[in-house]
């Protein structure tokens, strides 16, 4: 029962922490874009 629960538990980690880090990656790509495209139209 308990290593069942552990690979549950894994199994629902993993899915949210790279949902996370694509998030995380997303927003950072975002900032990224939305300076570079005021540095280009300001500039």
């Amino acid at each position: 029962m308990q290593p069942s629960s552990n690979n549950n538990d894994d199994d629902d980690g993993s899915p949210k922490f790279g949902r996370l880090l694509i998030v995380l990656l997303l927003a950072v790509a975002l900032v990224g874009v939305i300076t570079y495209a005021s540095e280009r139209y300001l500039g």
